[in-house]
């Protein structure tokens, strides 16, 4: 790839602004973009572990491969409804020319049996049990750095998780689809929001936790938030896409629903056109 477009990938994965940051951004993407992945021989996929499938995915003009390692917690890294919506979006956008190949370190086929059943996933995804994958290429163990695009002959030419950053979606799409991939030109703004962090305390299982989080226009611009993620399938935002004119505010009602107990500490990301990196919201907690 191109070295704007390089920089460019810098740009839209910039979680802070803090130089150090910036800095093993630059350092990631370059070490990853253009390097050829390395696959595993005779890799078998099953769909919600029980049907062994013949998944053909190294000829197709591009595929995303998403590596999960066992680190934490598998539910939260998976998303797998996330991942369902958007699979179903690709296929239509593509006409299912571009398939999305799961490597997971799960720590039993049991606990990726139920995760993949539970969240009604019929995806072939790859078990992979001796952690082959990443033995052969030596993943980052930041999440960001485990999905990747790839090209028929399995080189880099994107890298973010499509799922968790719409920048990265709309990138991924402008390089399947034969287009330029600069970023969209719009009018900034800033935006303002009451809380950086959510401390729920202590509570009991089962017990959903819910509050609001409010943002306001502190531009001269419409403010238009474009989306928000989370980095757990347990947090659930609902929040309005209508432009915040000047001066104005909109709310983001946060849901919690831990389906473990202990500690968590999970982030809520708002992308809008406030800035380049998204807005991040801390939510901490324990679980009784």
């Amino acid at each position: 790839m191109e070295k704007c477009n390089i920089v460019l990938l810098c740009a839209i994965l910039l979680v802070s602004c803090s130089s150090s940051e910036i800095g093993s951004i630059e350092t990631e993407v370059n070490r990853w973009m253009g390097a050829d992945i390395q696959f595993p021989k005779n890799s078998v996929f099953t769909i919600q572990g029980r049907d062994t499938v013949d998944f053909q995915f190294q000829d197709a003009p591009y595929k995303i491969l998403t590596y999960v390692d066992s680190v934490g917690c598998m539910s939260c890294k998976l998303q797998l409804e996330n991942w369902s919506k958007y699979i179903q979006e690709l296929d239509s956008v593509t006409g299912s020319m571009v398939p999305v190949t799961f490597f997971i370190n799960a720590p039993t086929l049991k606990e990726l049996t139920y995760i993949t059943r539970r969240d009604g996933f019929k995806h072939p995804v790859c078990f992979n049990k001796a952690d082959e994958l990443n033995r052969l290429n030596h993943f980052s163990d930041e999440m960001m750095y485990q999905t990747f695009l790839l090209d028929r002959d399995n080189r880099v030419v994107g890298i973010g998780n499509p799922v968790n950053n719409p920048n990265v979606k709309a990138l991924y799409y402008h390089i399947i689809q034969g287009e330029s991939a600069k970023a969209p030109t719009r009018k900034s703004t800033t935006m303002a929001l009451d809380v950086d962090e959510i401390n729920f305390g202590k509570f009991s299982i089962g017990k959903e936790q819910i509050t609001n989080v409010t943002i306001t226009n502190t531009g001269s611009e419409l403010l238009v938030i474009s989306d928000v993620t989370t980095s757990c399938g347990c947090t659930e935002v609902e929040f309005s896409r209508e432009p915040v004119r000047s001066g104005q505010s909109t709310a983001l009602t946060v849901r919690y629903n831990p389906d473990e107990k202990g500690y968590f500490s999970k982030t809520i990301s708002i992308y809008s056109n406030a800035g380049v990196a998204p807005a991040t919201i801390a939510i901490k907690g324990y679980v009784e």
